[in-house]
């Protein structure tokens, strides 16, 4: 069989692009990358939140083609069940399943405000109440999790889906200074020092500087 193919868009924008990328990471796929080119209107779609339907990332593997992030996690823990991508026990895996469901449907306001770009830094960025509401709301589910499940990360000893899901989130408290109590900053950095984010945000920095229709109000 072939080597398995991750399509996805920009390691500096693309936030639904880091997420199928670190689950195919943790789950260790030997896969290979196919970035989609910035003009592509499935890249635009994703880092305008435009789409209702993201089809980026994408994961081709033999004949089966999945996209949709929660879907290729769905997948890969099927195909690397040692991985660890779902928690073993039944309770912790709804569990799982139904903050990383959160973040895939919800906090519009916040991934609208302050939009993935590991490259940027932000000091004193305004964050309205909308967003910040969707930040109280992340940081109780990693004190909930971290609490539940005795960290270091959401799910007890080794990163998993929720991780994944939430990794994009973490750089961006990181771009835009937000204020986080001690044990979501200790999360934050547990998070950026997984060898598979060392080498997503290297990538990053080496892409050109701007995608220019980044430049609009969100």
């Amino acid at each position: 069989m072939a080597k398995p193919v991750l399509t996805i868009s920009s390691k500096n924008y693309g936030a639904w692009a880091l997420r199928g990328w670190l689950m195919c990471k943790l789950a260790g796929l030997d896969f290979s990358e196919k970035v989609i080119s910035p003009d592509d209107p499935a890249m635009k779609a994703e880092m305008l939140l435009l789409s209702s339907s993201m089809l980026v990332p994408s994961l081709q593997h033999g004949t089966v083609h999945v996209w949709d992030t929660l879907a290729i996690g769905e997948y890969l823990n099927e195909i690397k069940p040692k991985a660890g991508l779902l928690p073993a026990d039944i309770k912790a895996r709804a569990h799982c399943r139904a903050i990383s469901g959160e973040m895939h449907s919800g906090f519009s306001a916040m991934r609208g405000s302050l939009p993935m770009n590991i490259k940027g830094h932000f000091p004193g960025f305004k964050i309205w109440s909308r967003a910040q509401t969707d930040i109280d709301r992340v940081t109780a589910i990693w004190h909930e999790c971290l609490k539940s499940y005795g960290g270091p990360f959401l799910f007890g000893k080794q990163p998993c889906i929720a991780d994944a899901m939430y990794a994009p989130v973490v750089t961006r408290f990181l771009s835009y200074d937000v204020a986080l109590d001690r044990e979501c900053a200790a999360y934050c950095k547990r998070v950026m020092e997984l060898p598979a984010m060392q080498e997503w945000v290297a990538a990053a920095r080496q892409e050109p500087d701007e995608i220019d229709e980044l430049d609009a109000e969100f």
